[in-house]
């Protein structure tokens, strides 16, 4: 009896073998003859599996909004040339998981060469080489793909096309009006070594050509993906509105803080640089020696939205003996024992899991959880070691390591958290933090110039960050009325009604409140 049982667990053991691991998924990729020769960038091929019925698609891409619904493999690449694939081993740097991997089945695929290593920030542009889609059996052998097309430029009419109807004509006539910036910075030059220049651009008020007065001015920066060409129809939209007089006449400078990092949001950075002291020392009074502007304080505002919020928050506190006020909307974390539900103040932290080792969300829509720290970090980190939103942070607000790149904050693959890199950032950029610290100091120029706006339902959460920082203001006696505008999201905070720049409106009509307490406004 004992021989039988001690065969018969033989067996069992002999049949608990682990099955062989998947045969692993290489992709070679190759370039058309006609675009070019010794190509170099980021080289990304997507894969999306295909569901019964689906209509066939001209593009495969994958989203921070949806990050595990295509999968991403990427590698560096150099000399890339017509004849000579470059293969890209889809079973290391990829995300969510190694292609050999994947769920049995058909995929729909694409590759993508990212020329200049931008698909981190705003994804695939002009410049970028594209591959036809094509369709292969996964986990299986991939055939050569050929890039063979590049990625179109977005003409001003399709961004046109976004604005209201009523608007867009007088939108077309501010984009004839707008003047331009190309402000050369000595100390941004000095820093780099190399000319290094302030971009933007100028929105001035209708009748400004025949009149001698000075107006009020306000200066903004866009949100993360924002570009040189959104800042100038952001700016031909300011134009439209004083002309259609729904808001107050003044001058409106739209400024582009997008560089090859991600956005430099006019911090005073230890690897951008200065950018806080090259605005506000140098292009500041350049742009009020050659234009009628108000150069009083209670003549200069700031606003923005998102990163743009941050930005105006920032150089606001910075700098409060400059600037009469600021109007953040939705801006990036001011507290950053909510840096979007990261804790930096934690022992022990996680940029993934909080201390019981639950996930961290980061992005939510009608209340449901869409995406994780750990996958919108991860994902980023497949397409492309800088440029990304986190990259980006880090190259705004963490100490020069070494090897001369900023210092991560946490480790991509296990989230945790170096506390010493964390306590530069709260040191530099926490504003709640700076308020704490320095209000004795910078207070009596504070009180009452901040007005932050946020939805209580803000895709990123920053609305926690917000009610953190109304709390610091208050116990430190400056009783900001911060507004939480019930159900808005990231996206939709500006509308009121069927208006989609409501919120713009009230902002400039706040500001210009300020700065001519006694006029009316048109």
């Amino acid at each position: 009896m004992k021989r039988i049982l001690a065969g018969a667990a033989a067996l069992l053991l002999i049949g608990a073998a682990p099955e062989p691991a998947p045969t692993p998924v290489s992709i070679p990729v190759t370039v058309a003859p006609d675009l070019g020769h010794a190509l170099s960038g980021r080289l990304l091929v997507f894969a999306k599996k295909v569901t019964p019925g689906e209509k066939p698609a001209d593009s495969v891409d994958t989203s921070a909004f949806n990050p595990t619904q295509t999968a991403v493999a990427a590698r560096e690449v150099r000399d890339l040339d017509p004849g000579r694939p470059a293969i890209i081993g889809a079973e290391t740097d990829s995300y969510p998981t190694p292609f050999s991997d994947l769920p049995p089945g058909t995929y729909r695929v694409q590759a993508v060469l990212d020329r200049n290593h931008s698909y981190a920030y705003n994804g695939r542009g002009p410049g970028d080489l594209l591959s036809k889609v094509v369709e292969v059996q996964l986990p299986g052998p991939v055939p050569t793909i050929t890039l063979d097309h590049n990625v179109p430029a977005t003409s001003l009419d399709t961004l046109l096309a976004r604005a209201p109807k009523a608007e867009r004509t007088e939108i077309e006539n501010g984009l004839r009006a707008l003047k331009p910036i190309n402000f050369q910075s000595p100390v941004m030059t000095r820093f780099w070594g190399r000319p290094t220049v302030i971009r933007g651009w100028v929105a001035l008020p209708p009748g400004y050509a025949g009149g001698k007065g000075t107006y009020p001015t306000v200066y903004t920066d866009g949100g993360f993906t924002s570009t040189l060409r959104s800042a100038r129809l952001n700016a031909a939209t300011m134009r439209a509105m004083m002309v259609q007089k729904k808001i107050p006449p003044m001058i409106w400078v739209v400024l582009d803080h997008h560089i090859a990092t991600g956005t430099h949001e006019f911090a005073d950075s230890a690897n951008n640089g200065p950018w806080g002291e090259a605005l506000t020392t140098e292009l500041i009074p350049a742009l009020e020696k050659q234009y009628r502007m108000d150069a009083r304080p209670s003549g200069r505002f700031l606003t923005g939205h998102s990163s743009g919020g941050w930005s105006a928050l920032w150089l606001q506190v910075s700098y409060p003996k400059i600037f009469g006020g600021t109007w953040p909307t939705a801006p990036d974390p001011s507290d950053f024992h909510d840096f979007t539900n990261v804790d930096l103040y934690a022992a022990n932290g996680n940029f993934y899991h909080d201390a019981v080792g639950k996930a961290l969300p980061l992005i939510r829509d009608k209340g449901k959880v869409i995406a994780t720290v750990k996958q919108f970090a991860q994902l980023e980190r497949v397409l492309g070691a800088y440029g990304g939103q986190f990259a980006s942070f880090e190259w705004v607000f963490s100490p020069k390591c070494p090897d001369g790149r900023p210092c991560p904050v946490f480790n991509r693959a296990t989230g945790a958290i170096d506390p010493k890199v964390a306590r530069y950032w709260i040191d530099h950029y926490d504003i709640a933090h700076m308020l704490q610290r320095d209000w004795p100091k910078i207070g009596p120029d504070l009180k009452g110039k901040i007005h932050l706006i946020v939805g209580t339902a803000d895709t990123f959460y920053l609305d926690g960050p917000a009610h953190r920082l109304q709390a610091v203001l208050n116990k430190l006696g400056d009783p900001v009325q911060f507004r939480f505008i019930p159900g808005r999201t990231h996206f939709d905070l500006y509308r009121i009604g069927k208006d989609r720049s409501g919120l713009k409106e009230e902002i400039a009509r706040e500001m210009y409140a300020v700065a001519r307490p006694n006029a009316k406004p048109n």
